[in-house]
């Protein structure tokens, strides 16, 4: 926690078998069917799906290259009976907006004002450099902190941690007893031995250092068209030009042989949906495939022709 600059004692962190297990448990035995969250109107489909699925409903709010906006927030809040917020301060999926320390005050302050339980998933935090505080450091009685270790150390480990107040983690303990018992003790203790003998930090480290290089490739091959990163970035959020939209765009994608994910699958409700589309510099199993795969796609995007067919 304290990596992810979280200052929490041991009694308050509850180790989950992944963030989506932590995700679960945090819907499961802090909310019911019917319930309301506030989340970003492009967000993280896991999050989505799992929803659904427990019955909680997603409430979507406007957002800006800063993050949510708080007097949307703020405005939601007066008009539903929202129970919950689901924030990705640090790196958000898919659009890789990064709160600044005052949009994350101001954030906190609306959270409190309507007496929000904050549910806050830095997957990516740790794959930039970045030293502001999380907006639960603001909101700690009533919020859960959760820090992955999927994106920034190793997918296949399967462990997380969420840091939260005594009252709520005994809700989260339960939860997570009623799905899996408990994470492997074995995952966990060697999550644990290599955050203490500097193995994590240093993956961390040359995790960044491909990261950059990938997308300093995107920035050679996409050149003449508009997106979003950082210089670490796992995936960019890359805008579409006129006529195309991102559920064209990824079919047309597909049928070229490359994997990308248009706005359309980010999107909650009946919101907005821009013409835009996630790609991920991370999937490539080499920075020689990747480069593959980008050339393919500002091709692709230079054929407008291609954008009025459906594969």
């Amino acid at each position: 926690m304290a990596r992810y600059g979280l200052d929490a004692s041991p009694d308050e962190v509850v180790v989950c078998s992944g963030a989506q297990h932590a995700l679960t448990c945090c819907l499961t035995g802090l909310f019911r069917p019917g319930d309301r969250i506030a989340a970003d109107a492009q967000t993280y489909p896991g999050m989505k799906t799992l929803a659904a699925m427990l019955g909680v409903r997603l409430v979507p709010v406007a957002m800006d290259r800063r993050g949510m906006i708080p007097e949307k927030l703020d405005a939601t809040c007066a008009k539903d009976s929202i129970k919950g917020l689901y924030l990705m301060p640090g790196v958000h999926n898919p659009t890789t907006a990064t709160m600044d320390a005052e949009r994350r005050e101001a954030i906190a302050a609306v959270g409190r004002k309507h007496s929000l339980i904050l549910i806050e998933d830095d997957a990516y935090d740790l794959t930039v450099q970045n030293a502001l505080p999380p907006v639960s450091s603001m909101m700690r009685e009533s919020s859960v902190y959760i820090a992955g270790l999927s994106k920034s150390l190793a997918a296949g480990l399967r462990v997380a941690f969420m840091a939260s107040p005594r009252p709520l983690r005994r809700r989260l303990a339960q939860s997570v007893l009623n799905t899996v018992w408990m994470t492997p003790p074995l995952s966990a203790e060697l999550a644990c031995q290599w955050i203490k003998d500097g193995t994590a930090d240093h993956t961390v480290e040359i995790k960044r250092a491909e990261a950059r290089r990938r997308f300093l490739a995107a920035v050679e091959y996409l050149d003449d068209l508009v997106f979003y990163g950082q210089p670490t970035s796992f995936f960019i959020w890359l805008r579409l030009p006129e006529p195309w939209r991102g559920h064209t765009f990824e079919a047309q994608a597909r049928k070229a042989g490359v994997n990308v994910f248009g706005a359309e699958k980010f999107t909650i409700g009946d919101s907005h949906v821009p013409a835009a589309a996630r790609l991920s510099l991370s999937g490539p199993a080499d920075i020689d495939e990747l480069r593959q795969g980008l050339a393919v796609i500002r091709d692709l995007l230079h054929r407008p022709e291609l954008a009025e067919e459906i594969p």
